[in-house]
């Protein structure tokens, strides 16, 4: 569950759409970007895993001895995890700052986020047992 602070968020943001553009506009929406990483990082708990993960498997996948297009798939896998895992903490942001009463759409949306982030899981598991056993199978 992600727990910010609504009063931080009116701090950093004085209104939803903004009239900037070019490098500032970048700027900002990096600065956003990076303020939900740190939220991520700070509230979920999923995400540090992923990120973990990706810091061990990441120097992994560039050490092993396969193809390029192989270490992309690799990583590309483990980057898919965290997003997914970004996007459905995002989810359940909204779903739970809407109320704390219980909803079965509420419901249905955090689980499809999970589903989610499930198969995606499966995907990158796959991926690596694919490449690593087609590789180095005895």
């Amino acid at each position: 569950m992600l727990l910010v602070s609504p009063i931080h968020y009116r701090n950093i943001r004085s209104s939803v759409k903004s009239n900037q553009k070019g490098l500032v506009r970048l700027i900002h929406a990096t600065k956003y970007s990076w303020l939900g990483l740190r939220a991520a990082w700070r509230y979920e708990a999923a995400f540090r895993q992923e990120l973990v993960s990706f810091c061990v498997l990441f120097p992994l996948a560039l050490a092993l001895p396969v193809g390029g297009l192989e270490k992309l798939l690799l990583v590309g896998s483990i980057i898919a995890v965290i997003v997914v895992e970004l996007l459905n903490s995002a989810i359940e942001a909204v779903v739970d700052r809407i109320g704390p009463e219980k909803h079965d759409l509420s419901g249905q949306a955090k689980d499809m986020g999970s589903a989610a982030v499930l198969l995606t899981l499966l995907m990158a598991i796959s991926t690596w047992v694919y490449v690593l056993f087609s590789n180095f199978a005895v």
